[in-house]
């Protein structure tokens, strides 16, 4: 039996343009605690430090991490932004998953805060991959191309990690994504429940079958 806990980690403000609204939005930051028979994960670590400019610009509001080394096996980023990755240093012998194409383009400069990135053992995945029965990593690209979540199969019910696939649950399916199909096979029928990075509601309902 596993149990995901939300982590508040603070809020970011962001500027009206970015999300084409008439002002700016203030989005909580969550990660996600999941404890399951056999593994222990943290999914995302909250917002880093170390750039005057990002935080002139989004306003961050941080709250501590409360979860340490010895909490968890893995931590598994959704992506590399800086509002993402934040605690990561604080893990530096966990293996934190991340997509390889998402790492490449991390390194490769002017993509998130570069102090955040060094000292963190990371594992680069390519695609999907299996953490444990019943709890799965998967590819879901938009936000970033290397952007991944989570799904945890409960039996009669999944739960998707969702991150930053959409920044929003009332936005949730649209528009369509490839990789919609892929959540709506590994829940094969049953409910599911989707949690989000950057906002508190949740989707719920039965995922379309595959096209």
């Amino acid at each position: 039996m596993e149990t995901i806990t939300r982590l508040d980690l603070g809020h970011i403000t962001r500027p009206a343009h970015e999300w084409q609204g008439p002002h700016p939005r203030v989005e909580p930051v969550l990660g996600y605690l999941v404890r399951h028979a056999d593994v222990r994960l943290l999914f995302d670590t909250g917002i880093g430090t170390g750039s005057p400019e990002t935080d002139a610009h989004y306003r961050p509001v941080r709250h501590p991490l409360t979860v340490r080394p010895d909490d968890v096996d893995l931590v598994v980023n959704c992506h590399l932004h800086f509002d993402h990755i934040g605690g990561n240093q604080g893990f530096p012998a966990t293996p934190v998953l991340v997509q390889r194409k998402e790492l490449a383009e991390a390194r490769a400069g002017g993509y998130t805060i570069d102090a955040l990135l060094p000292g963190v053992r990371y594992e680069e995945l390519d695609g999907e991959y299996e953490l444990a029965p019943g709890v799965r990593i998967v590819p879901t690209p938009g936000h970033t191309e290397g952007h991944q979540s989570l799904v945890l199969d409960h039996g009669d019910r999944v739960t998707v990690l969702a991150g930053q696939a959409y920044d929003f649950a009332h936005e949730f399916g649209s528009p369509c994504r490839p990789w919609l199909d892929r959540l709506a096979e590994l829940a094969d029928g049953r409910p599911a429940r989707v949690l989000f990075a950057h906002d508190h509601d949740l989707w719920e309902g039965v995922l379309p079958p595959p096209r």
